[in-house]
């Protein structure tokens, strides 16, 4: 067991942003890591400034990345970072990773994980051959009672499995924020910041990952629908899509940045032969089971119970039921798994099954698959496209 806290760097995340501060929370909440060095901005006085904030060492705040890998690798290996948190937009995701990872570093890394097909595929060579750990972050897999939804449909409770049903609502983009200078909007709209969509890389690779996570299938073919309505957008920020999985199961997929109203409409439903589970986002804290008869089961997270059922779901919560847990502490999740595999690693260890249940590179490569089967099926004039290999 490592006798340490283990050191953290971040780049991205200067005046404006908001995913790095989360990443910050996250990692920091359970003790196991500490926040001492990064590259917050392109723009040197911004990143000396998120660095204050911080209360980092002026000499640990870096103007760029380039200029952070070669100040790392300068100091002792006991002063160093161990790994570094990647925040920047989808086009700069390769580059930085990759270059940590030669260096030496592991990487926590945001999604998508990178603009394109090529480059995830090339990434996962990269990780492979290094044997450091690689994390990415799809956040929603952390809540608890997504962990109970897996293990039950695992476990065959539901019977097989029929039809899935995932939705991912937003409103935020209704109007054209980007044009007002919204940070947040600006780079999501812009291909060559994004990659080749909008809304389906944002939050659409969400639904597909957390489908998939739970039911352990695979989405076969999709047949996809996208729509750029905010005006003079290139990219979608609404999306339908038709799937099947690869047990023959059928499903849909709703994403959409411009439902009027929705704030985080993240929900699934995964329909079996012998019983139905329905999850909300906005309501983590319980997970409902639905009986042929009518009956439903509400499955609510801190009770005992829950743990007896799934050990990944109980290892997740941290307080007493009746206390809400939920955005943050299901990005902590995701941290202290990878933090907890990454200890073992560096103590010389073997991580056990609990600590490996984080999103990985693999998982990076099947949400870029996923992005580039959406956009070939939404060119097509053929109902199916298969899922790009």
């Amino acid at each position: 067991m490592l006798d340490r806290k283990i050191r953290m760097g971040i780049i991205g995340g200067g005046p404006g942003s908001f995913i790095a501060a989360i990443h910050h929370k996250a990692a920091i909440m359970d003790g196991k890591a500490d926040l001492v060095a990064g590259a917050f901005s392109r723009d040197p006085e911004k990143s000396r400034h998120t660095g204050k904030e911080w209360l980092l060492d002026d000499s640990r705040v870096y103007d760029s990345y380039r200029h952070m890998l070669a100040g790392e690798k300068k100091l002792p290996e006991n002063e160093r970072i161990d790994f570094v948190s990647i925040c920047t937009p989808n086009n700069s995701h390769f580059e930085i990773a990759s270059a940590f990872l030669k260096a030496g570093f592991h990487v926590m890394c945001e999604k998508p994980m990178t603009f394109d097909l090529n480059e995830a595929k090339d990434l996962k060579k990269i990780v492979d051959e290094s044997g450091l750990v690689f994390g990415l972050l799809h956040n929603y897999t952390g809540y608890p009672m997504v962990k109970l939804a897996r293990d039950i449909a695992r476990s065959g409770e539901l019977g097989d499995i029929r039809k899935i049903v995932t939705r991912y609502a937003q409103g935020w983009l209704t109007y054209s924020h980007e044009k007002e200078g919204n940070i947040q909007a600006s780079w999501r709209v812009d291909p060559k910041q994004s990659g080749a969509v909008g809304a389906i890389g944002d939050i659409g690779t969400h639904a597909e990952n957390l489908s998939e996570y739970i039911t352990g299938l695979k989405i076969s073919h999709i047949c996809a629908d996208l729509t750029a309505f905010g005006d003079g957008r290139v990219l979608d920020d609404d999306g339908n899509l038709l799937l099947k999985y690869n047990n023959d199961a059928h499903g849909l997929i709703y994403v959409s940045q411009i439902s009027g109203g929705e704030e985080n409409g993240l929900a699934i439903w995964i329909y079996g032969s012998k019983k139905s589970l329905e999850w909300h986002q906005e309501n983590p804290n319980y997970l409902k089971v639905k009986e042929d008869n009518g009956a439903v089961v509400t499955w609510r997270r801190g009770n005992s119970y829950i743990s007896e059922r799934s050990p990944a779901a109980g290892r997740a919560s941290r307080t007493p039921f009746g206390h809400p847990e939920g955005f943050i502490e299901a990005f902590a999740n995701i941290y202290v798994n990878f933090l907890e595999t990454l200890g073992a690693r560096l103590a010389g260890e073997e991580p056990d099954e609990l600590m490996l249940d984080f999103p990985d590179v693999n998982d990076g490569v099947r949400g870029m698959q996923f992005i580039e089967t959406v956009v070939k099926s939404a060119k097509s004039d053929v109902k199916w496209t298969e899922f790009v290999k």
